[in-house]
C-alpha cells in the first residue's frame, strides 16, 4: 500500500511533534510514511524523497522542523502537491520556525499550522485528501463530533467543582448543535456550487482578495467571492456559510485579530486557507491570531498578504482529484518558472 501522506522531519528530535500527526492518521486510517531529512544538511535527500513520493502517488506532504525551518519550503519547491508545515519550538518559542515556514514566496505555498501542532497538521492533510475521498470525510466528521463530546464532558467535570453560594447553573438545550457541522455527503460534489468560496473580512482586504481571485481565474477554478464580517454581521455570515456549504474549500482573508478564519472553521469541516493582511503591526497580529488554532480546527495559514499563494494552494488541493485543475496548475506554475 503506497502512502497517501509523507511526513518529513528535519531532525529526529522533532518526533514528539510528528507523533501527534501519526496518531491522527492512525485513527483516520490514512496510510503514511515517515522520513528524516534536513533541508540544509541533506538537501539532495529531501529532493529525492519529494520527487519520488510525488511520482508514486503521495497526495500531501507534512514538513516538521524547528529553528530556521526551511524544510517545508524546500518540499514545496519540488512538488505540485500540497505541503503542510508544522513549525517546532526549539528557540524563541518557535517563532523563528513559524516565520520561516509561513512566509513563502509566490509559487511555493506552505499551509502552516500552529507551533508544535502536529495533530492539526495531520487533520489539515486529511481534509485535503477528503476533498475527493468520501471515506476520509466521513471519518473526519466523526472525529470532529468526538471533539465536541470531549468539551461537553470537560464542562460537566468543571461544573462539579463549582460550589459557590451564588453559582446558578442554567440548562441549555444544545442537542441540535451537536450535529451542526455535518453536511450532506451527496451535496459535496453538486455542480451548482463553485469549488472555492473566497471570504474577505473587510473592504480593506479587497486588494489581497483580488490577487487571489485573479490567480483562480487564470487556473480556471470556479469560485464565489464576498466581503462579510462575522463580528459586524454574524447572522449574515452564518447564512453565507449555509449557502456555500457544498463548496470544496474556503479561502478566508482578514487582518487585525483575524476572526474570519476562526468563524469559518467553526461552521465547516472543509479545508480553510487563511491569508492574514497587514493592517497594524505589519500583519503579525493577524498571522498569529490565524495560525494558532486549538486542536481539531486547523487553518492552512499562508504568509502575510499572500493572496496568490492562497489560490495556488487551493489549486494543489483540488488537483488531487481533478485532472483538469492539475493540468491548469502545472501549466501556471510552469509559466512562473517555479514548478
Amino acid at each position: 500500500m503506497e502512502p497517501k501522506v509523507m511526513i518529513i522531519l528535519g531532525s529526529a528530535s522533532d518526533f514528539n511533534v510528528a507523533e501527534k500527526s501519526i496518531n491522527i492518521l492512525e485513527i483516520l486510517g490514512i496510510s503514511y510514511d515517515v522520513r528524516v531529512a534536513s533541508a540544509h544538511r541533506t538537501h539532495e535527500k529531501v529532493k529525492k524523497i519529494v520527487e519520488e513520493s510525488t511520482a508514486n502517488g503521495v497526495e500531501v506532504f507534512i514538513g516538521i522542523a524547528g529553528l530556521s525551518a526551511h524544510l517545508p519550503g524546500i518540499i514545496a519547491a519540488n512538488t505540485h502537491k500540497p505541503v503542510v508545515g508544522v513549525p517546532v519550538s526549539v528557540k524563541l518559542g518557535g517563532l523563528d520556525a513559524l516565520f520561516a515556514t509561513v512566509q513563502m514566496p509566490v509559487g511555493a505555498p506552505v499551509a502552516t499550522v500552529g507551533i508544535d501542532r502536529g495533530e492539526n497538521g495531520a487533520i489539515l492533510a486529511a481534509q485535503m485528501v477528503g476533498i475527493h475521498d468520501v471515506h476520509v470525510r466521513t471519518k473526519l466528521s466523526k472525529m470532529r463530533r468526538e471533539f465536541f463530546f470531549k468539551i461537553k464532558k470537560d464542562e460537566e467535570k468543571l461544573a462539579e467543582k463549582l460550589t459557590g453560594k451564588y453559582y446558578s447553573r442554567h440548562s441549555f438545550e444544545i442537542d441540535e448543535l451537536e450535529g451542526s457541522n455535518e453536511y450532506n455527503l451527496e451535496d459535496y460534489d453538486d455542480p451548482k456550487y463553485p469549488d472555492v468560496a473566497v471570504i474577505a473580512g473587510s473592504y480593506s482586504d479587497i486588494k489581497v482578495a483580488k490577487k487571489t481571485t485573479m490567480f483562480l481565474d487564470k487556473m480556471r477554478i470556479i469560485y464565489d467571492s464576498t466581503v462579510i464580517s462575522p463580528i459586524r454581521h454574524p447572522k449574515k455570515f452564518e447564512s453565507y456559510m449555509e449557502e456555500t456549504k457544498a463548496v470544496k474549500l474556503y479561502i478566508a482573508i482578514s487582518g487585525l485579530s483575524a476572526h474570519v478564519t476562526g468563524a469559518v472553521v467553526a461552521f465547516t469541516e472543509k479545508p480553510v486557507i487563511g491569508v492574514p493582511c497587514a493592517k497594524r503591526l505589519d500583519g503579525i497580529d493577524a498571522l498569529l491570531s490565524m495560525v494558532n488554532m486549538p486542536p481539531g480546527v486547523p487553518v492552512a495559514t499562508l504568509g502575510i498578504d499572500s493572496g496568490g499563494n492562497a489560490a495556488l494552494l487551493a489549486a494543489e488541493m483540488l488537483a488531487l482529484g481533478d485532472l483538469n485543475v492539475k493540468q491548469e496548475l502545472l501549466q501556471f506554475k510552469g509559466n512562473m518558472n517555479c514548478q
